[in-house]
């Protein structure tokens, strides 16, 4: 190509990218470039079509070459520097620098404009990378160019104030020459500013100053940059502010400084740098509270100022207030760690490390002084290695650590033996050892170094203090060096303590102690002891008011948890002045600081207790007897209040706790007495009497030891006779006290004192206690207790004379006390009560109960015994208004109640009974319990009511029998010689069936009654009692009972007839019966009398003679129900179905009820009678169906079903949970018949292995352990539940208890009264199962001499033979040796002696089975189906059926030939088929089938039966499931062997699946 065409390939390609066709401009480059590789245009070209295409790399490389070929040509720089500031290329920031230099020289001497703006690009680069030199210099350049060209000022200010815009980021980090070139554009910026003064010319002043203030060594241009400022802005607080920080900061603060600072305040009060020069000022003149202000004011405005918070923590420290010296330090250390630690920092740091660790050492604590200890080591500046040294030393002995102080001590007295310093020191060293004479030399050394330090005058003065009692008093030692601690420094408060000290416990001036202490607390207000001490002699110079104000000032600034002297005092003033509220919030506060104070614990609860906080006073003592266990008072204290509380028997254990470290301790005998005092009352208020009695000897016990100690103290007089009174209500028969001689006046053991003995030993001692002081409380007391003496001897009966004089005296006592107080309700109430007492002064009754309602107008007593004494002198109106009064004064208070039911019997109102038990649940009376039980006994002896709305809710629906019972209960025992209330109390007891506490009611009842007296009454209750003594089985009790009557009435005789009859002497029964039809007035009663001599009879085996009484009895008029029940009872038990037919027949046409319960029994016993047993669950079933709410119904048909219809047992076992959840009581005997129903379903109801039957059976032997026939059951259950274990291959859970369960059973047989048949049969079946249990788990010997035991007793007894034989043939049975013919021959004798046994064919025909006697076999089960047939046993010929089957089923797999076996099997299957669904019978038919033909269809439809279908057991499922699978195998039906692998796989059958592995395999 030639270089015409090169040209004109350059111009296309300018041309394209003119026209924005890059891809094009790149061909015409790319055409040039083959011809001319260092073509510079095409390189150019190349570059900018490249970074239009957005191709970097390339159009980087394009001009990069072109600036290699031509490095002075403009054109690829600018496309390069253009390609750099437009991409984010990786390499731009790196080369961006040097191409703008590059063009920077280059338009040096072309183009200056161009010049500049690539340099100013060049500035914002180096700028934006943090190169502040680089930007300096060349920013420098552009102002000197500018210059050149004559820029004007304002452009060359722009300029400069441009650059220190830049410069002025990051200024610490810039290197020197940076920072001066900074300085000089802010020193140019403000020469060149046009306005001055203006807010942009100050505001660059200030960012100046700003800038210079952060370098410490531009000291001279920052002073004169601040005074320039100054004078052209004299009134901006900024340059003073700098200026004197500075000066602060450096610690040059000079007058003209002091000046700065005082300008700086003038101008703004708040200004910080200004307080805060104040403040150094005010230190350096030793003015340190003018200081302490002055710099807590100016940092708060200025925080960052560290030599003001250092000049702060001095003057603090100064002043004695370490703790805020140590803040200020660590504000300080905080400023200079933020500032870092170089250069003049690190000398301040030091600084601030010492100071803190002075003040820490002034706390004096262990825990500062090991801070402090820290502190020291990490100061670094070695100038003050004396001062360091002598804090380590103290530091070390504050903590304990003397022999360090000492070593330090020792190298300081080697270095510096002069320092005043190393001679205190070694004073403390003495000090701290307690050598006192030693440390005085030392302090007195000190202060012969320097004698203007307060601290060795403190320390010399408290040496003498503790020297002894002398230096102690001796003004020129101790005293004195005091005092001129003090005016040393007069802020060392521990100065004026010790001042306080001496003058108080010395000089005896308490006003000037009280000064002194007070100046110190002043001086540090967390000096307790000073502030402690100003408060305690305030208040024992009896000036509170100045108490007061020094505690509320000290408690208004203290924080929680603080300041807890302050708290506890002024908690004890409020307490003492009764400000209860606020001595229990300032003694909270005082326990905050001090929560294991135990005596703020004791005022916190006395607090408590004196605003009524019972429950909370008790936490506070309890807390304080834990803190302090030996404190008496806090124990009291906790004891009284659960005492106060009703707490009685926790207060008893702690009065005890007292006792045992204090048996004098008055206070804690005096509770345990009131204790046990009140412990009588209540129980007294419950009608336990017993226990009050033993309760108030108790208290008697505890008064007469603390009178033994205080005989001199009149309430423990008055506590002993209340406790002798408050026996008064008890039986006298019950009142027998032991009360020791010391109180009777005798020194000797106990007396035992009887109820007048007792209440006259407590009118003795209500004597003893108005000799010692007289009060109307006690007066009214003794007129009670002479009231009681009376009561009694008008209940025993004695003299009348004794009987008016202690009325008497007890009308004159009451008087007395109504003398001494007649605004005394109470007195006048008991005066009134015993003026109706036999004296019956009814006027003055009237009067006094009048008075008593003056009196009090609240007064619910005294209205209900004005109503007493009206209903007495029978007004009964009056009467009733004034009870009705009572009952609005006091709605629950009982007596006013008592008063309107009385009044509500004598008018015969219908709402006495609901007044009478409103009574009762009110509380206990006598009379409203006897009263409430007269009306329940006389509302239920009417019979006529029982359908009305009333009886219904008086009695069932409010449950008035057991409520009339329980408070009847309660009366006797307090009340135990009113016979009418023991009479009643057996009619209520034989109502609730408590047949035992009846008779013994009735019996006391008898005891209390005189046959002379009233001979009918006593004759009722000996009736009664004879009659419940009969029913409890006391039978010859009854005889005597009833022989103790005269025999004459018919209720008598018959009692005394049926007493006979069931203790078993029929013919004086049957006497008495005879004489009793002689005195029968009605037919009903001859059938009654009639029936009972037929059962007499048949008692005596006299069937012909019982059946003609009752035969008799059928003839009469009105036929009795009972007497027809007799005689089909009767025909039943002489197997008579004709008599018990007919009998039955004429009973349903006078029962009302069609299926009561015993209508169902003896009907379903006529059928079984008859052998219908499934007319009997049928007769069951309907009486159900008809009421289906009798318990007992569902019952019967549960047992009936266990006995009569076995194959409908789930029914059964329903029927038995239904009577078990509707009642109780039938219940128990349902789960039994439940159990055995569940037995009689079979393997397949314990198929989840649940074994429900036993866990049935289990429970109802814990609900009625007496019953034999449960005990029965669970042996059958344990039996079962071992037979399905073996067929699941598991051990058996319940091995080994067939004896102990046989032995449960024979003593449950002993303990109950049944049938000797029963109990006979119930006994051998036992008997039979336990040897059948030992004979399975081969314990042999155990059974033969089971049986051999048994049989001695009785030798006659077939069955327990056939068993014996059982087990004497087992182990030749297992030797599988052929059996003697001899053997055959007994065994076949045994089982002839058992023909009716279905269980011992069985037996006999597998012992015929085991010798290969088939036939003889086939006969034994066909006679034992013959026995269950004519018995009717439905498992029997079941069980025999398929034995047979199983039978002929072992001879047909021993494929013998003929077809009989086959035909026995099917017949035999059928045959047990027809008796209800077997699934063993269908699977001993599909076994046939298989053995007939193993691959018929047949075989597979019979098999696939039991497999798939449901309801069959697993046992038989999984068997059939192996012969499936043969039979499958063998018709190689793949697709079905896997269903059934399938289906045995879901059931875990493994016997079924290791066939399939074997049968696969080969």
């Amino acid at each position: 190509m030639s270089s015409k065409e090169v040209k004109t390939a350059l111009k296309s390609a300018r041309d394209a990218i003119r026209n924005k066709e890059y891809k094009e401009a790149l061909k015409h480059c790319k055409t040039v470039l083959k011809q001319e590789k260092n073509n510079y245009n095409a390189w150019v070209f190349i570059g900018v079509a490249a970074a239009e295409l957005e191709q970097p790399d390339q159009a980087q490389g394009a001009y990069k070459k072109a600036t290699e070929l031509e490095p002075e040509q403009l054109l690829a720089w600018q496309g390069l520097a253009s390609l750099y500031e437009k991409c984010n290329h990786e390499n731009a920031k790196g080369d961006l620098p040097g191409v703008y230099q590059k063009l920077l020289d280059l338009y040096e001497s072309v183009d200056k404009q161009k010049w500049c703006d690539v340099c100013r690009k060049l500035v914002d680069l180096h700028h934006q990378e943090k190169r502040y030199l680089e930007v300096a210099r060349t920013w420098n350049k552009l102002i000197k160019t500018r210059q050149e060209d004559g820029a004007d000022k304002q452009e060359l200010y722009e300029l400069w104030r441009k650059l220190t815009q830049m410069l002025a980021e990051d200024i610490e980090d810039q290197d020197n020459e940076t920072q001066q070139m900074l300085w000089t554009a802010f020193e140019n910026a403000l020469d060149l500013a046009d306005s001055i003064p203006s807010e942009e010319h100050q505001g660059l002043y200030q960012r100046f100053l700003q800038c210079l203030s952060k370098f410490p060594p531009e000291t001279t241009r920052l002073r004169k940059a601040c005074e320039g400022m100054i004078s052209v802005y004299p009134a901006v607080q900024y340059p003073l502010e700098v200026i004197c920080l500075h000066l602060i900061e450096s610690g040059s603060l000079t007058d003209e400084g002091q000046q700065y600072c005082c300008k700086l305040v003038e101008m703004n009060s708040k200004s910080g740098p200004g307080l805060i020069g104040l403040g150094v000022k005010a230190l350096q003149d030793k003015k340190y509270e003018d200081a302490v202000s002055h710099l807590t004011e100016g940092l708060t405005a200025s925080p960052l100022c560290i030599a003001g918070w250092y000049h702060l923590a001095e003057a603090q420290a100064k002043v004695h207030r370490p703790k805020e010296a140590i803040l200020s330090c660590n504000q300080a250390l905080k400023n200079i760690d933020d500032h870092g630690a170089a250069g003049g920092h690190r000398h301040q740091k030091n600084l601030c490390l010492l100071l803190k660790a002075e003040a820490l050492l002034k706390l004096s604590d262990c825990e500062s002084s090991e801070e402090a200890i820290h502190i020291l080591d990490q100061v670094s500046d070695a100038d003050n290695t004396p001062r360091l040294l002598v804090l380590q030393g103290q530091a070390h002995l504050n903590t304990g650590a003397v022999d360090k102080a000492v070593k330090i001590m020792e190298n300081l007295q080697a270095s510096y033996p002069d320092l005043a310093e190393v001679h205190a020191l070694e004073g403390l060293i003495h000090f701290s050892k307690e050598d006192y004479l030693q440390a005085g030399a030392c302090f007195q050394r000190a202060l012969e170094k320097d004698s203007e330090v307060a601290e060795y005058h403190y320390q010399l003065g408290l040496t003498y203090w503790f020297m002894g009692e002398e230096t102690r008093k001796d003004k020129a030692k101790a005293l004195a060096h005091f005092l001129k601690a003090a005016r040393l420094d007069t802020y060392m408060g521990k100065v004026f303590c010790y001042l306080g000290h001496y003058y108080r416990l010395v000089a005896e001036d308490r006003s000037r102690a009280r000064g002194c202490y007070r100046k110190a607390f002043e001086l540090d207000g967390s000096d307790a002891e000073s502030g402690a001490a100003a408060v305690d002699l305030s208040v024992e110079l009896e000036d509170m008011e100045t108490a007061l104000d020094i505690l509320t000032a000290v408690t208004q600034k203290a924080s929680a948890g603080a300041a807890k002297w302050a708290w506890l005092r002024r908690g004890l003033y409020h307490l003492k002045a009764g400000h209860h509220s606020q001595a229990v919030a300032d003694l909270q506060a005082a326990l905050r600081a001090d929560p294991k104070d135990c005596n703020c614990w004791e005022s916190l609860g006395e607090a408590y207790l004196s605003r009524g906080g019972y429950t909370t006073a008790l936490k506070s003592f309890t807390r304080a007897s834990e803190l302090n266990p030996d404190s008496t008072y806090s124990v009291f204290k906790v004891a009284a209040i659960q005492q106060i509380l009703g707490r009685y028997a926790e207060a008893i254990a702690q009065y005890q706790l007292i006792i045992e470290k204090k048996e004098d301790y008055v206070p804690a005998l005096k509770g345990l007495g009131e204790c046990y005092l009140m412990m009588a009352k209540a129980a007294l208020a419950d009608f336990l009497d017993g226990k009050a009695v033993d309760y108030v000897e108790k208290a008697l016990e505890y008064f007469t030891g603390a009178l033994q100690h205080r005989a001199d103290v009149s309430c423990l007089w008055k506590l002993a006779g209340d406790a002798c009174t408050s026996l008064h209500a008890v039986s006298p028969s019950k009142v027998c006290v032991h009360v020791l001689g010391v109180l009777l006046g005798q020194q000797g053991r106990r007396e035992v004192l009887k109820k007048d003995e007792l209440l006259h030993l407590g009118g003795r001692c209500y004597g003893r206690a108005l000799k010692l002081m007289s009060t109307s409380n006690t007066w009214c007391d003794l007129g009670i207790n002479y009231y009681r003496q009376a009561q009694h001897l008008a209940e025993t009966g004695n003299s009348t004379d004794g009987l008016t004089e202690l009325l008497e005296k007890s009308v004159h006592c009451l008087k007395k006390a109504v003398r001494l107080d007649s605004s005394n309700h109470l007195y006048w109430n008991a005066l009134g009560v015993i003026a109706c007492h036999r004296i019956g002064n009814y006027a003055l009754a009237q009067h006094c109960f009048i008075k008593s309602i003056q009196a009090e107008q609240i007064n619910a007593a005294a209205w209900t015994n004005l109503g007493v004494l009206y209903l007495a002198t029978e007004n009964i109106e009056q009467a009733h208004e004034a009870f009705k009064m009572a009952q609005s004064l006091d709605p629950s208070y009982l007596l006013c109640w008592i008063g309107q039911a009385l009044i509500a019997e004598t008018v015969g109102s219908y709402d006495t009974m609901d007044l009478f038990r409103h009574t009762t649940e009110l509380s206990m009376h006598t009379e409203g319990a006897i009263g409430y039980a007269y009306w329940v006994c006389t509302t239920l002896q009417d019979k006529s009511n029982r359908e009305t709305e009333l009886y219904r809710y008086n009695i069932l629906q409010m449950n008035a029998v057991p409520a009339a019972q329980g408070v009847l209960c309660k009366y006797v025992e307090r009340i135990q010689n009113y016979a009418p209330a023991f009479t009643m109390l057996g009619y209520l007891n034989e109502h609730l069936q408590l047949r035992r506490e009846a008779a013994e009611a009735y019996q006391r009842a008898a005891a209390l009654l005189h046959p002379t007296e009233d001979q009918d009454t006593y004759t009722v209750t000996l009736r009664n009692w004879g009659r419940l003594l009969c029913s409890i089985g006391e039978y010859d009790r009854a005889v005597q009972a009833f022989e103790s009557t005269p025999l004459e009435e018919l209720e008598d005789i018959i009692g005394f007839a049926l007493a006979l009859f069931m203790k078993g002497r029929y013919k004086e029964s049957n006497k008495a019966y005879e004489r009793a039809l002689t005195v029968v007035k009605s037919e009903q009663d001859k059938a009654h009398v009639l029936t009972a001599m037929a059962i007499t009879e048949y008692k005596q085996g006299q069937m012909d003679a019982a059946k003609a009484l009752l035969f008799k009895c059928s003839i009469l008029k009105e036929p009795t129900i009972e007497s027809l029940q007799a005689l089909c009872a009767l025909g039943l038990a002489m197997q008579d179905a004709t008599l018990s037919k007919a009998a039955l027949n004429e009973l349903l046409k006078h029962v009302r009820h069609k299926h009561d319960y015993h209508r169902c029994l003896l009907t379903a016993a006529v059928c079984a009678l008859q052998g219908r047993s499934v007319a009997v669950q049928r007769q069951a079933a309907k009486a159900v169906h008809s009421n289906p709410a009798d318990p007992a119904l569902w019952s019967l048909l549960s047992r009936v079903v266990a006995q009569y219809t076995q194959r409908n047992a789930k029914g059964g076992a329903v029927a038995g949970l239904v009577a078990h959840i509707l009642d109780s009581n039938h219940g128990k005997e349902a789960l039994l018949y439940t159990a055995l129903n569940q037995l009689a379903m079979g393997s397949s109801s314990a198929e989840d292995g649940k074994n429900v039957a036993l866990k049935t059976i289990q429970k109802a032997a814990f609900l009625s352990p007496d019953d034999p026939a449960v005990w029965a059951g669970l042996m059958a259950a344990c039996h079962a539940d071992d037979k399905l274990a073996l067929v699941s291959n598991t051990q058996p859970k319940r091995a080994n208890l067939h004896l102990a369960q046989l032995s449960a059973v024979s003593i449950a047989l002993k303990d109950k009264d049944i049938l000797q048949n029963y109990s006979q049969s119930l006994e051998k079946w036992c008997l039979s199962q336990a040897v059948t249990g030992l004979i399975d788990t081969g314990r042999i010997a155990e059974a033969e001499s089971l049986c051999t035991k048994n049989l001695k007793g009785n030798p006659d007894q077939p069955a327990v033979i056939l068993l014996l034989r059982q087990v004497q043939c087992k182990s030749l049975l297992e030797s599988q040796k052929p059996l003697p013919d001899a053997v055959l021959e007994e065994l076949q004798k045994t089982v002839m002696s058992n023909s009716t046994s279905v269980p011992a064919w069985q037996w006999l025909a597998q012992v015929y089975q085991s010798q290969g006697m088939m036939g003889a076999a086939e006969m034994c089960y066909r006679k034992s189906l013959q026995v269950a047939s004519q018995q009717g046993s439905w498992s029997g010929k079941l069980s025999s059926l398929l034995k047979l089957a199983l039978l002929a089923l072992d001879v047909c797999m021993a494929n013998v030939s003929g077809d009989h076996w086959s035909s026995l099997l099917q017949e035999a299957t059928s045959e047990a088929l027809k008796v209800c669904f077997s699934p063993l019978a269908v699977f001993l038919q599909a076994l046939l089938q298989f053995n007939r033909k193993m691959g018929a269809r047949e075989t597979r439809r019979l098999l696939e039966r039991v497999v798939y279908q449901p309801g069959y057991p697993n046992s038989i499922v999984s068997t059939a499931r192996w012969y499936l699978l043969r039979h499958l195998y063998a018709k190689n039906d793949q697709e079905l062997i896997d269903v059934l692998v399938k289906n045995a796989e879901t059931h875990s059958d493994k016997r079924t699946l290791e066939l399939n592995e074997k049968l696969s395999s080969q």
